[in-house]
């Protein structure tokens, strides 16, 4: 199955023969080799590239285990380098491969792969292209290592936008599939519900989970595990490292201490398996408290690992919400405003209210807010008490589950429905 994803294709284009190494990160099997590998090897070869000047490896692969030692990787390019000066393309799949655990832990020298890269790059007649799988290798290192020649495309598992189309059905049932299987591309493959189930659970445990465990040199996979699984049960809660040391304590799944979890839910950062958002106090304009919110990359993921048990609909509505903000280039924050209103007896309270993601995108700002349903005018009034005390003027919208036709309430407030704000980016301008 060819899914285009156009818009991943385009920001590579524009990044073509920029200087820099294009570094291509996200979650494992969220297709970024087929992005970089095939649609992209056939937009160059639409434009007049030749075949053998697209260089291409692998190093997941085990068949170029040999490549992973990075002088055998050079001689290797440079034997595929002809001397008539024209641009090579170099694509490098999964160039975490070529890191060694050792050159992990040293702090005081870069990896030697990232050399390679820089040597590449000075030749003046090479473009590189390399993917990863982990952010602490890559993404922090576009900074220092790269010297700022290193431009990072952020390749998440397929939009809700993406997804329909190739699921074929009606926006409903293709909701329906998304919110229990998520959005990896492979995961359309399958002609049942079971086959989806066992790719995602065989790619939870054996490949992410495994591949956290030994990159970090963790001992098993107990403990990162109970990590796993109290976050996914937790989506779009309020946590932090010492709530959830205290949650492992309750439970009797083990001890673990606050920085113990905090330092395992970096390794699940890294991974690109979980996002955290943090607090943000509209009216003060300043970031508050320790409590954070997470939510899964991929919808599917999140449920296998808890054997397709919890799927509450409006936690997950909430976690495809966030990942839709944040692939369409959005700096999410969960809004938290400071309102003071007078109790029964007249005496003047403060309460802090909820804003499920303010969303800021250059100089635009919005407020979105995550609802199931609104049956009445109570439920109306409860789910945008936050936004029309903000106090500004920026676009303030709510999300519900069922389709409804765009409207705006007495108080200026957007309601769209979900599947139409999921497909149409122009709405939330509307």
């Amino acid at each position: 199955m060819r899914i285009e994803r156009q818009s991943y294709v385009d920001k590579l284009e524009e990044r073509r023969e920029n200087g820099s190494v294009k570094i291509i990160t996200g979650i494992r099997r969220c297709g970024k080799t087929y992005l970089l590998f095939d649609l992209y090897a056939d937009r160059l070869r639409e434009t007049g590239v030749p075949a053998d000047r697209i260089i291409q490896v692998a190093l997941d692969d085990d068949e170029n285990a040999a490549l992973r030692d990075p002088d055998k990787l050079r001689e290797y390019i440079g034997s595929r380098l002809d001397g008539e000066g024209g641009m090579h393309y170099v694509m490098i799949d999964e160039v975490q491969y070529a890191i060694t655990r050792k050159e992990l832990a040293d702090r005081d020298n870069p990896p030697r792969i990232y050399g390679v890269l820089n040597g590449l790059l000075r030749r003046g007649n090479v473009d590189v292209y390399v993917t990863g799988s982990n952010s602490k290798l890559l993404s922090s290192d576009v900074r220092t290592e790269f010297r700022g020649r290193g431009d990072e495309v952020r390749v998440r598992p397929l939009s809700f936008s993406e997804y329909l189309p190739a699921h074929g059905g009606t926006a409903e049932d293709a909701w329906l599939d998304y919110v229990a299987f998520g959005g990896l591309p492979h995961v359309l493959s399958f002609a049942s519900d079971q086959g989806r189930a066992d790719y995602l659970t065989a790619l939870m445990d054996k490949v992410y989970i495994d591949d956290i465990v030994e990159r970090n040199g963790l001992r098993g996979s107990t403990a990162i595990g109970n990590v796993v699984d109290v976050l996914a049960s937790s989506v779009g809660s309020l946590t932090n490292p010492t709530n959830l040391a205290n949650t492992f304590a309750s439970r009797g799944m083990g001890s673990i201490d606050d920085k113990t979890v905090r330092a395992y839910i970096d390794y699940l950062k890294d991974a690109f398996l979980v996002e955290e958002v943090s607090r943000y106090d509209v009216k003060g304009r300043k970031y508050i408290g320790a409590q954070r919110k997470y939510y899964y990359e991929d919808l599917g993921l999140r449920n296998a690992r808890l054997n397709f048990r919890q799927q509450e609909e409006t936690h997950l509505m909430e976690n495809a919400l966030y990942n839709e903000l944040v692939c369409r280039g959005c700096s999410v924050d969960v809004g938290v405003v400071e309102h003071v209103e007078r109790n029964g007896d007249g005496n003047r309270r403060r309460k802090q209210l909820e804003i499920d993601f303010v969303c800021n995108m250059a100089s635009r700002r919005y407020y979105i807010q995550s609802a199931f349903a609104i049956p009445d005018a109570e439920k109306m009034d409860q789910e945008q008490r936050s936004l029309v005390n903000t106090g500004d003027s920026f676009k303030k919208i709510i999300v519900v589950r069922n389709r409804v036709k765009p409207w705006h309430n007495d108080q200026g407030v957007l309601v769209v429905g979900l599947t139409d704000f999921l497909t149409d980016p122009t709405l939330i301008d509307g």
